[in-house]
């Protein structure tokens, strides 16, 4: 018996500048602290982690601080699950850097869901994230963020023969003072790179602001298709109809030109408009047939995704709200699902004009 070891090729590409994990040190670790060393900073990477790399990529080199990366695939094993292990080994490039932050993409299968391990030189475990995503079955992308307080390894552990990895983007962290005002909720989790907005988080009862009602309607994830058989429901109740609405939640690997469609009380609104991150991020996918001239992308990842409903379609009483993942979606999943109300409010700013 013995192990395969492998040494992967890496597809790197240095760039410019989903729920942030924190891998946490031991208690006694000693605490970096942060450094005003005006240096550059060093590149980013992305290595492509596929072990079917198409043909028409082409092997670069990672900037200095990758030092290698290898594959070791798990060994077939009747007693127990084998796990695959992909380590990179790193340095870090300047006294500035310090948090490195890794951000994994992967398919969210239930039975392989990854974790990172981080190991100091002597191969001692330092760190460990526990069990990224969050076994939907889609491919999504998850950050974590590794003090590098004597790491010079970090491993990719997953059941199975690790072809559910795809890739990963690591840049280094930088902090920097932010000022917000003090009524604004502070943002929980930092944006993930390459995001066009934070992660969504719903309260747990409905809020009240200058004439405004947030009303949760379900924090679940909830996984939808593109029939009614399967597709998201939600009833809620109103005392009285609103000036407008907006229906808000976020969508797992939806197809950004064919995006979850919405139904209101029997009431076709359309498609809703999807909050895209920048196209440069890795976790879009394409996808070619052989009778479409065009390529179709897939987000591989959850985005926020909204719908007005006019006021017309509500009612005092029950209402309804029906999601369908978009056409030729065969499978999706939406979480953080709420609705704003609008109402008349003592200091509202409205216009009245005279007929003509």
């Amino acid at each position: 018996m013995f192990f395969r070891f492998v040494a992967l090729g890496i597809i790197v590409g240095a760039t410019g500048s989903l729920f942030a994990q924190q891998a946490l040190p031991p208690p006694d670790a000693q605490v970096l602290k942060p450094s005003q060393s005006a240096e550059a900073a060093p590149d980013s990477a992305w290595l492509d982690l596929r072990q079917n790399t198409p043909s028409h990529s082409k092997v670069q080199a990672a900037p200095d601080w990758v030092e290698s990366i290898s594959y070791v695939p798990g060994k077939a094993s009747a007693e127990a699950t084998s796990k695959s292990v992909f380590r990179i080994r790193l340095t870090r490039p300047n006294e500035d850097s310090q948090l490195p932050l890794f951000r994994l993409y992967f398919d969210d299968l239930p039975t392989q869901q990854p974790e990172l391990i981080a190991w100091d030189e002597s191969g001692t475990q330092l760190l460990r994230s526990g069990s990224l995503g969050q076994a939907t079955g889609l491919p999504t992308s998850s950050s974590t963020i590794v003090p590098m307080i004597g790491v010079t390894a970090i491993d990719i552990e997953v059941p199975g023969d690790g072809r559910s990895i795809r890739g990963a983007y690591l840049d280094w962290m930088k902090s920097s003072q932010v000022m917000r005002p003090v009524h604004d909720e502070p943002e929980k989790t930092m944006p993930a790179p390459f995001a066009a907005a934070a992660p969504l988080k719903s309260e747990q009862q409905d809020a009240e602001i200058f004439g405004t009602v947030t009303a949760p309607l379900s924090p679940d994830t909830i996984s939808i298709g593109s029939s009614y058989e399967n597709a998201a429901s939600f009833e809620f109740g109103l005392e009285a109809q609103p000036l407008v609405a907006l229906l808000t939640f976020e969508v797992a690997s939806p197809q950004i030109e064919a995006p979850p469609q919405v139904y209101v009380n029997g009431k076709d609104l359309g498609q809703v408009s999807l909050v895209l991150p920048d196209l440069a991020d890795p976790a879009y996918r394409g996808l070619s047939l052989s009778l479409l001239q065009t390529m179709q992308f897939q987000y591989t990842g959850w985005v926020r995704a909204q719908k007005i409903v006019p006021a017309s379609i509500l009612k005092a009483g029950a209402n309804d709200v029906i999601i369908l993942a978009g056409a030729g979606t065969s499978t999706s999943a939406i979480r953080e699902t709420q609705i704003q109300l609008k109402y008349l409010w003592d200091k509202s700013d409205y216009l009245l004009e005279p007929l003509k």
